[in-house]
């Protein structure tokens, strides 16, 4: 129904908004709109309207970004549950506003507007992932933020660094020949962490229950080729990740069996 719309309203609303006033309201003719935006969350709503009135309206958040360009650095020290944030700003403007929280549905806003390069946030819970972000702004009005604000950093903090609560997951042998094999696995959830996650541990153990020193991954790695095994003998393979804090718990034990020749092909029944 096209063709009976006058035009279109769009509500451009921050999220969070610590501001009394409603979100910028802006009328217009065309299907598009431009908008410069910092990094912060936005809702975006659109409705059409005509002679009868306005539709529903379409709500919209924009997506998180990932920017490595951003012009400053920001460095967070822990106190207990607050945490002290400090940075150095290229330039003085009229106000910084900062986020921070564990997700768009949890966030935080504070305008500060003395001349400082360093405040402090509180209630942060421990073994929790926040978000943090510093936006600077040369007006300092609610209703002017979304027009003149400029994300300076973003960074992310533990207050308390824990264990995983749990290893990584779809642990796999493939590639088995009389002296080595391929595992494979899924990272850590980010949600089981519970630390910044530094990397993963490989233990294996073979049936005479010799077992060689355990390797060191980094957290980037999700397999790992293992090599100097002997042939005809059962292993078995756990797999942890460890964090600033210690390991997590080693994964189910994972056996597999090197061959006396060759290499182990794939069984497939086929029925």
């Amino acid at each position: 129904q096209s063709e009976n719309v006058l035009g279109y309203f769009v509500n451009v609303e921050r999220i969070p908004n610590s501001c009394s006033h409603p979100p910028n309201h802006i009328s217009l003719k065309d299907r598009k709109i431009l908008v410069n935006l910092s990094l912060a969350y936005y809702r975006i709503n659109i409705s059409a309207y005509n002679e009868a009135g306005e539709s529903p309206q379409a709500i919209y958040i924009v997506p998180e970004f990932s920017v490595t360009d951003l012009p400053g650095q920001i460095h967070v020290k822990s106190q207990g549950t607050n945490a002290v944030v400090t940075w150095t700003p290229e330039y003085n403007p009229k106000c910084f506003v900062v986020d921070w929280g564990t997700s768009k549905e949890n966030m935080h806003m504070k305008i500060i507007t003395t001349a400082t390069g360093n405040f402090t946030l509180d209630n942060f819970q421990p073994y929790k992932l926040y978000k943090i972000m510093v936006h600077a702004s040369d007006a300092c009005q609610c209703e002017s933020f979304i027009r003149h604000e400029e994300t300076f950093g973003v960074t992310h903090f533990y207050s308390v660094e824990g264990v995983p609560r749990t290893g990584p997951t779809n642990v796999t042998i493939l590639n088995i020949t009389k002296h080595s094999a391929l595992v494979k696995w899924t990272e850590i959830a980010a949600e089981d962490r519970l630390g910044f996650l530094q990397g993963y541990r490989i233990s294996y153990i073979d049936s005479s229950r010799k077992k060689p020193p355990a390797v060191t991954l980094n957290a980037s790695t999700t397999s790992y080729h293992l090599t100097g095994l002997k042939e005809k003998t059962t292993y078995r393979v756990q797999i942890s990740g460890f964090t600033n804090a210690g390991e997590g718990p080693l994964t189910l034990s994972q056996p597999f069996s090197t061959p006396k020749y060759g290499t182990v092909e794939p069984l497939c029944i086929c029925i």
